[in-house]
This record gives C-alpha cells, structure tokens and sequence, in this order.
C-alpha cells in the first residue's frame, strides 16, 4: 500500500470515527447512492491472513469484479483487530478479515456488521510466548510482575490470558504493554521487555536467528482454538448483496485452490509475509489449510466458547446476539453458484 493510499485511509477512519459518534452515516452514503461502489476495500489484520494474501498475490478478487469496473483495494492493519473493526464499523473498509476476539468485541458492541463466512479454522491455535534467548525465564507462571508486551484485544491477548490462568495466573499479574511485533521484537532484543506473545510465524523471526525462544507454543494447546472471521459492513451488504455473494464465491474457490495448490500456497505466503517457512509450515501439517468459509455447528460453538472466556476475563463488555450478527445467506448462495459452475 502507497504511502499516498494509507493517509488518505488513516483520514478515511478519523472521519468514519466522527460520524459514528454524531450518529451520521452520512461518510458511506455517497459511495453507496450509486449501483455499484468505484472501489470495494478488503481489510486484513498484518500481514495478512491466508486468503486475503492469496486474493491478493493472484488477482482472482480484481479479475471477479474488473468487468464490473469496481477496483478492489487491499489494506494490511497493522494495529490489530481494534483498528481493523473500527475501519470496517465506520465504513472505511467494506470486508474484513479478523480473529475472532476483535470481531467478538464488535458484535457484542452492537456495530452494523455482519458475521458472513470464516477466514480460517485452524486447529492449532498459533501463538507463542518467547523470551530472548539468555532469560532466565522458562515458565509462564516466571512472568509474573514482569513486563509482556502483545497487541491488545487481539486473539495473542486472548491467548495469553489462557496461558497466565492455566499458570494459576491473571492478566493483573503482569505488567502489559499494547505493541506491534516491529516494536516489540526489538524491545524483547534490547531488554526493555521481557516476553512477547505474538503469532508463531512472527515470533519465528527472532526465534529461527537465535535471539529469543520459546516457553510456550499454544499449538500444544488446540482447544484454546477458535475460527477466524470475515466480516461485512452492514450497510454494504444491505446495498450490495450481489457483491457480497461473489466477493465469497471467490473466497470458496480460494481456499479449495490453497488446497490443490499447498507448495505454491505456502511459497506466496512465506514470501508475502515474511514468515519462517519453518513455522508455516508447522502450522499448516499435512498441507492443510482449513481454509473453507463454512460457519459449521462445531465453528459456531467455538465461538460461544470463546466469547464466554472473554467475559469472564474481562476482555468482552456486552454480549453477542449470534442470530443477528451471523448471515449465512450470502455464503449458502456463493456455495450454489461455485457448486453449479464445477
């Protein structure tokens, strides 16, 4: 993304924030008053996760909508899942592709978004705790009183409270610093932290050079899993249902092309990314990529599973209504229109 790209998106969101407050909707109304939107903004955590990396490497969402003369722009957060919601609630973004703990906090918040397909059902969950590589520190339960830095609300965050309490700890127990892997690895570096919980391809970086390593791998833990999500701006999908439905049916075709492809797959997201092959790949064993947007019975579970440990951490204020925040509709018609066209 040009530099000229991300100030015109950074005064996107300052204005999208100041009409929410003041109850306007008057931001997004212009790009909507016509048929179809000039451009459709697809939005991700940094770097990316896998099939927004994927859509991007191969142009298959530009190809979808070229005919369309609709552009489609690709914006990397790299503030985490609170900046990216905050986009896609204000309309900045019209897609978003998140964890599931920030796009919990904003359907419990009762933003005007949709819960419309999963990103991704990995069942490992991906994040690691690292220390640098002479810590005397070998335990979670050794972090307490010590400063950890992560990127709040965040599923690290959720994780990392998982971690403290299965350690007879809490998240009051440690001193908390909300910092990105591009500050924080290097505060880790110097001294001035002393554990970092990041993702494990990240955390990867420092660990594969031999500068920190790791006291907790969370793939040990797989029931601290939960999908991630991909989410829609209500009031797009309300204007442009159609663009919704194929802006999924490429999603389909993504994921099952990731898995006819695991090699190419995993070779676009290393060199996108920047991430240890190494890890990738343990994240992805077998060459499977648990990719499919379907929102299945075991997903949804995941999910109340994940909120309730929220609430009870202090992570989440107010509740999901899940019969109102999820619409499979625009997933159950791409799955008629991919199927018909095999």
């Amino acid at each position: 993304m040009t530099k000229t790209t991300l100030t015109l998106l950074r005064r996107t969101i300052v204005k999208g924030i100041a009409a929410a407050v003041l109850g306007a909707s008057a931001l997004s109304a212009p790009a909507l008053a016509a048929d179809k939107p000039a451009v459709i903004r697809i939005g991700s955590t940094a770097p990316g996760h896998l099939k927004f990396i994927l859509e991007r490497h191969n142009g298959t969402l530009a190809k979808e909508f070229e005919k369309d003369g609709i552009e489609v722009e690709f914006i990397a957060f790299t503030n985490g899942g609170s900046e990216a919601t905050t986009a896609l609630a204000t309309g900045a973004v019209e897609v978003i592709y998140t964890g599931n703990n920030p796009a919990l906090r904003v359907a419990a918040a009762g933003a005007d978004v949709k819960a419309i397909g999963l990103s991704s059902f990995v069942k490992e969950n991906g994040s690691a705790i690292i220390v640098r590589a002479d810590s005397p520190i070998k335990t979670v339960s050794e972090l307490k009183g010590k400063k950890v830095a992560y990127l709040s609300g965040t599923v690290r965050h959720s994780t990392f409270a998982k971690a403290l309490k299965d350690a007879g700890l809490s998240l009051d127990d440690v001193e908390s610093l909300n910092l990105a892997f591009d500050a924080s690895g290097p505060a880790l570096v110097r001294g001035d932290v002393d554990a970092v919980v990041e993702s494990g391809d990240v955390a990867a970086k420092l660990v594969d050079t031999g500068q920190a390593r790791v006291i907790l791998d969370a793939n040990s833990h797989p029931e601290w899993s939960a999908p991630f999500i991909i989410s829609v701006n209500g009031e797009f999908a309300r204007n442009h249902p159609d663009l919704v439905q194929r802006l999924l049916k490429v999603d389909i075709q993504t994921a099952r092309w990731a898995d006819a492809h695991p090699d190419e797959t995993i070779k676009i997201f290393v060199d996108e990314t920047k991430s240890s092959e190494k890890s990738v790949r343990q994240t992805y064993k077998s060459n499977v990529f648990y990719q499919d947007p379907k929102i299945t019975p075991e997903a949804l579970a995941s999910l109340k599973g994940e909120e309730k440990f929220m609430t009870e951490a202090k992570l989440l204020k107010g509740s999901v209504d899940y019969d109102k925040w999820i619409d499979t509709s625009f997933l159950d018609a791409a799955y008629k229109d991919v199927d018909a066209n095999q």
